[in-house]
C-alpha cells in the first residue's frame, strides 16, 4: 500500500467502528490470518465456503480499478507542475526507473519460479469454491448481482440491483461534497477521484474479514502446505526489492555528488516511516524535508523527485505487480492448468505494470486495485489475486520503502554532480503517522 490506508485517511468515526479503526489495518489483517488458522483447524473441509469474501473484495476492486486509475492519472497530470527544462529528463529518468524495476521482477521471478513451488495450493480454496451444499449457494447469488465494472449494470438489461448498488454507493459518498462548489474541469476529477477513494475505503475495511476467510478455507481444507509457495513468493520479492534498492544506490553513486551510505543515513526518518505508515504520499513532506535539510539537495530538485515525482513514481509497485502475475502463471502451470507466461505476454504485463503504475499513486492497497489490471491484460484468473493477501500487508510496507528510494533517486540525479550549499541544520524527528 503505497497510499493512505483508512486508518489515516478517514475522520474518526464513533462507537463499535471507532474501537475497529483504532487499530492498525496490517493488525486486523494479522488478526484475521491468526483467526482463520484456529477456525480452519476446528472446521476443516466444512471452512470452504468462508472464502467467498475474497471474491467479494476482488469482483469489487476489479470494478473500481479501471475508472479508479484513469481518474488518478488525469488528476495527477493536472496538478503535476513541472519546471521548464527539466521536464523531459524528469519523465525519462520515471521511466527508465519503473523499467528497470519491472525488468527487475521478471527475471527475479523466472530465475526462481516461486509459483513452480506451490502444487500444494489449489485453487477452489482461493475460488471459495462449491465445497458443501449448504450456505455458499445463497451467497454466490449475491456475489452474481455485485457489479463487475462501474458502467457494466447500464449496459447489461436486467441488472436492476447493479444499478441500485452503485446508486447507494456513490449517493452515500457523495453525501459529504452535496454542497461543494465546483468551478474547473480539476475540481470535477478531484470529485470523481475523492468519491471513488471514499468507497475503496470500505472495500479495504472487508480486507481481514476476506483474509480471515481465505485463510481458514486454505488450512481448513488442505493445512499448512500450501503456505509453503507463499514463503516462496515472499523471499523472491525481497530479493528483487533488494537488487532494485542496489540499482538505486549505484546510479545515485555515479549519478550524483551525493554517497548512498550518506544518502540512507539522512533520509532514515523517510524510510523507516514509509514502512511503518505503507504510504509514499503521507511519506512524501518527510522525504522532501530530508532530502532538502539533511542531504543538501536544492529545493528545486528535492520538490521534483520528493513531491512531483512521487505523483507517478511506484517502482515497487510495479515490480510487485509483474512478480505477482508471473508467479500465478507458474502456479497454474505446476498444476497443470496453463502455462507460464512467453516473452509477448511478459511484454504485455511490463506495458500494463508501466501504465497502472503512473495511476498508483494516492491510491490505499494501489498493488491489490492496479493488479487486476495487469491480470486481466494476460488472462490470468483474478481470484488467485485472493491469494496473496496474507501475505499482502508486509510486500506493501517493502515495496513503499522502494516507492520512496525511487523518488529519493530521481531527486539526487536531477540535482547533478556538484552540490549547491552545505546542508541545513538537521531535521527534527517526526513522529510517524497513526
Amino acid at each position: 500500500m503505497n497510499n493512505p490506508t483508512m486508518d489515516q485517511a478517514a475522520p474518526p468515526p464513533r462507537g463499535l467502528f471507532a474501537r475497529w479503526h483504532s487499530i492498525p489495518l496490517y493488525l486486523r489483517i494479522v488478526a484475521g490470518m491468526a483467526l482463520g488458522v484456529i477456525v480452519g483447524l476446528v472446521l476443516g473441509p466444512r471452512a470452504a465456503g468462508l472464502a467467498v469474501p475474497s471474491k467479494l473484495v476482488l469482483r469489487l476492486l476489479g470494478a473500481l480499478a479501471p475508472g479508479l486509475i484513469l481518474v488518478a492519472i488525469i488528476k495527477a497530470l493536472l496538478e503535476a507542475r513541472f519546471e521548464p527544462g527539466t521536464a523531459g529528463r524528469l519523465i525519462r529518468l520515471l521511466v527508465l526507473n519503473t523499467l528497470v524495476a519491472i525488468g527487475v521482477g521478471l527475471v527475479v521471478a523466472n530465475t526462481l519460479q516461486p509459483g513452480s513451488w506451490s502444487s500444494e495450493l489449489q485453487p477452489n480454496a482461493a475460488a471459495g469454491g462449491k465445497h458443501g451444499a449448504s450456505g455458499p449457494d445463497l451467497l454466490q447469488q449475491f456475489l452474481d448481482n455485485v457489479p463487475q465494472s462501474l458502467l457494466g449494470p447500464l449496459t447489461d438489461q436486467g441488472k436492476v440491483i447493479g444499478v441500485i448498488f452503485w446508486a447507494l454507493a456513490f449517493g452515500v459518498a457523495l453525501k459529504r461534497s452535496a454542497k461543494k462548489p465546483l468551478h474547473t474541469v480539476q475540481d470535477w476529477v478531484t470529485l470523481g477521484f475523492d468519491t471513488l477513494i471514499v468507497i475503496l475505503h470500505w472495500i479495504i475495511d472487508v480486507v481481514p474479514l476476506a483474509v480471515f476467510g481465505l485463510v481458514a478455507s486454505i488450512v481448513g481444507s488442505q493445512g499448512f502446505a500450501p503456505f509453503r509457495s507463499l514463503g516462496a513468493f515472499i523471499v523472491a520479492v525481497l530479493v528483487a526489492l533488494l537488487v532494485q534498492a542496489t540499482y538505486y544506490l549505484l546510479r545515485v553513486r555515479f549519478g550524483s555528488w551525493v554517497r548512498p551510505w550518506k544518502l540512507l543515513a539522512s533520509c532514515r526518518d523517510a524510510l523507516v516511516m514509509a514502512f511503518t505508515t505503507g504510504s509514499s504520499t503521507v511519506t512524501m513532506p518527510v522525504t522532501f524535508e530530508c532530502l532538502h535539510n539533511r542531504v543538501g539537495l536544492r529545493q528545486k530538485s528535492a520538490s521534483l523527485g520528493a513531491l512531483v515525482g512521487a505523483n507517478f513514481n511506484n517502482d515497487g509497485t510495479a515490480l510487485y505487480e509483474a512478480m505477482a502475475a508471473l508467479f500465478v502463471s507458474q502456479l497454474l502451470a505446476a498444476q497443470g492448468l496453463g502455462q507460464t507466461l512467453d516473452l509477448s505476454q511478459q511484454l504485455m504485463v511490463v506495458l500494463t505494470s508501466v501504465v497502472a503504475s503512473v495511476g498508483a499513486a494516492g491510491i490505499p492497497e494501489a498493488g491489490l486495485v492496479t493488479m487486476t489490471l495487469v491480470f486481466h491484460a494476460v488472462n490470468l484468473p483474478t481470484e488467485y489475486i485472493a491469494l496473496l493477501l496474507p501475505v499482502d500487508w508486509f510486500l506493501d510496507r517493502c515495496r513503499t520503502v522502494i516507492n520512496v528510494m525511487g523518488d529519493m533517486n530521481v531527486s539526487c540525479i536531477v540535482d547533478g554532480k556538484t552540490p549547491d550549499h552545505a546542508p541545513a541544520a538537521p531535521l527534527a524527528q517526526t513522529a510517524p503517522a497513526e
